[in-house]
């Protein structure tokens, strides 16, 4: 009998972009002593179509490079919804507040200096993983919670939807390519400095009018936004007209029902472990009820009736 082979974990890939061969097999050794898998590239463009093809989980990427630099590399490869989520360290060696403060708003999480040093590194893509890692599971969360939400960019430009929402705009006559075109000049006003944003913005679609409720701004510098569709009501709806609940106690009770934790509930409703820690306290006066699995328990009923 053959012995049971160990469980291999799946190896995080790095894409390395540098324009100084020295610099790339340096850090090749590096990462892959860590174990990374990595991938590398002499230039930006060659990034952008490696890209094309594979996402990795992590980019470090030299600022200053030939033709196309670092900055300009981020601000194209956020462009593209396949890797708007990846996120980029930036490698350079302009310590200068300006320098640095291009290329967190081209799109960078983070920078480190030249020479690197490895286990700085190391510590720094790390952390960054896994709030990347938290990030897509926020979004898979809601993706299969049946929520009606979307995000946009500074500019109004539709990044990702729930695959509810999407149905959501598909009855009501816009098809994928419509979307962009019918929402940003509402959604852009919505955006704009001077608008309450609690009060939402209705759009008149070919079939239906529908309400966007804006929800927060995210770390990757997206904005969340919510669909009420006025013809249905929502889960949030339903536990707040049974249990005389408000907006954000319902929405966190929703997801106790739905089995999340209070950081993964604060990542998905952009507040911290804490602040949800308080609504529950509140959820629970209301319910009258002791923990977190009664709560949930009672809110499945209402949810399932």
């Amino acid at each position: 009998m053959n012995p049971t082979r160990p469980l291999e974990l799946k190896k995080d890939i790095v894409l390395v972009v540098d324009d100084s061969p020295d610099t790339l097999s340096m850090l090749n050794d590096t990462l892959d002593r860590a174990g990374f898998a990595v991938l590398v590239a002499l230039e930006g463009s060659q990034a952008l179509t490696i890209l094309n093809n594979i996402n990795p989980d992590i980019i470090l990427l030299d600022a200053l490079m030939p033709n196309m630099d670092g900055f300009e590399t981020c601000k194209k490869l956020k462009q593209h919804r396949n890797s708007a989520d990846i996120p980029v360290v930036f490698m350079t060696g302009l310590s200068d507040s300006e320098s640095i403060v291009k290329g967190l708003e081209a799109g960078g999480v983070d920078y480190v200096t030249k020479p690197v040093k490895g286990e700085e590194l190391i510590a720094r893509m790390r952390v960054h993983l896994a709030n990347a890692r938290l990030t897509k599971s926020a979004r898979a969360a809601l993706d299969s919670a049946g929520q009606y939400l979307f995000s946009i960019d500074s500019n109004g430009r539709l990044l990702w939807a729930t695959p509810q929402a999407v149905q959501l705009f598909s009855d009501s006559g816009l098809n994928t390519e419509q979307l962009d075109e019918s929402l940003i000049k509402p959604l852009r006003l919505m955006l704009s400095p001077q608008y309450n944003r609690e009060k939402g913005q209705t759009v008149n679609l070919e079939t239906k009018s529908l309400e966007m409720k804006y929800i927060g701004q995210t770390g990757n510098k997206e904005h969340l936004i919510r669909i009420v569709d006025s013809e249905r009501a929502t889960e949030e709806e339903i536990l707040r007209a049974n249990l005389f609940l408000t907006e954000r106690e319902s929405e966190v009770l929703l997801w106790i029902a739905k089995g999340k934790t209070n950081r993964e509930i604060g990542s998905i409703l952009e507040m911290s472990p804490r602040t949800v820690n308080k609504h529950l306290e509140q959820v629970f006066k209301k319910m009258n009820v002791e923990n977190r699995t009664s709560a949930a328990v009672m809110a499945l009923k209402y949810l399932k009736s």
